[in-house]
């Protein structure tokens, strides 16, 4: 199964300046609809809380702390062929070592300080750029498709 961790971060390799911010940000989101559309979605309740508007047509997966990251990853793959990882930095972290695409949208913007991409484990293997997808409507800016190296 793949498991694709899709993101819009800035140049500095935040995700949002709070928990509890609404992102309104990020200049990716037709991208990512278009990507992520009649897909399950995994995140955290704050991410989803930020955009939960943005979010019809999917599966929606809203873990808590006391979800298992390799159940969520099993039952989805009886049924399907890949998922969506869309954060928060700790529901990132939880996912690591399932993650086999990174998808992410560098903004160049700097925050400074925030919630990271992941909160505190992280994918410890290489990544091979597999494609630069042009963000619609946005000349300046690109999605990197990233193939995780295990």
């Amino acid at each position: 199964m793949r498991v694709k961790l899709i993101c819009a971060t800035t140049a500095d390799g935040f995700i949002a300046r709070d928990a509890n911010e609404k992102t309104k940000w990020t200049n990716d989101l037709a991208l990512f609809k278009e990507q992520t559309m009649g897909k399950p979605v995994i995140m955290g309740s704050h991410t989803f809380n930020s955009m939960e508007n943005q979010l019809k047509g999917r599966e929606t997966i809203v873990i808590s702390r006391k979800d298992s990251p390799q159940k969520i990853i099993a039952n989805l793959a009886k049924k399907e062929t890949e998922c969506f990882i869309a954060g928060g930095g700790r529901t990132n972290s939880r996912f690591a070592n399932y993650i086999t695409d990174l998808y992410l949208t560098p903004h160049p913007i700097f925050f400074g300080s925030g919630i990271r991409l992941f909160y505190k484990e992280t994918i410890q293997s290489e990544a091979v750029l597999v494609n630069t997808i042009s963000v619609p409507n946005n000349k300046n800016l690109f999605q990197y498709h990233f193939k995780i190296i295990k």
